[in-house]
């Protein structure tokens, strides 16, 4: 079902122009790169405070708050960036398990961010408790290190 889909993409005019040019695909790869540098240090700064290392004379809301602005940006550039990158090589990302699991991984890392771990950093200080918040850190860290793991794996499959 998703075959001919995956080959229109690929045969698209951007997906020919990143494959064909020598230098389009490495520079859209840094600009995703630096896009997944800045989210994950961002959900880092935050996940940390949430286990208790680091920053701790800062409300974790606060720094939800004040670092929100730079997960929405770099996860903006990561999808504007991984967009024609996916589409110069669709027919590999197909066949790739890495590929299907950076996909699983980033819906399920985005869903949790925005509803979950929204809700527990941005409450107020006190409202849950460290187990919970702690709980939250982890499974955060998980999710967007297996984001950052199947795209590696993606170059190397």
């Amino acid at each position: 079902m998703w075959l001919p889909v995956f080959q229109a993409l690929e045969a698209s005019a951007m997906g020919e122009a990143v494959r064909s040019s020598l230098w389009l695909f490495p520079i859209i790869e840094a600009c995703h790169l630096v896009g997944l540098a800045v989210i994950g240090g961002s959900i880092l700064i935050v996940d940390f405070r949430l286990l208790g290392l680091g920053l701790r004379t800062h409300p974790v809301s606060r720094l939800a708050r004040d670092l929100q602005p730079w997960v929405l940006g770099s996860l903006v550039v990561m999808i504007l960036s991984g967009v024609p990158l996916f589409l110069s090589e669709a027919m590999k990302c197909y066949y790739s398990f890495a590929f299907w699991t950076k996909m699983t991984a980033l819906l399920l890392a985005i869903a949790f961010t925005f509803t979950i771990r929204r809700s527990v950093t941005f409450a107020a200080d006190g409202r849950f408790g460290p187990g919970l918040q702690k709980a939250v850190a982890i499974t955060s860290i998980a999710l967007w290190s297996a984001v950052g793991w199947g795209g590696r794996w993606i170059g190397f499959s």
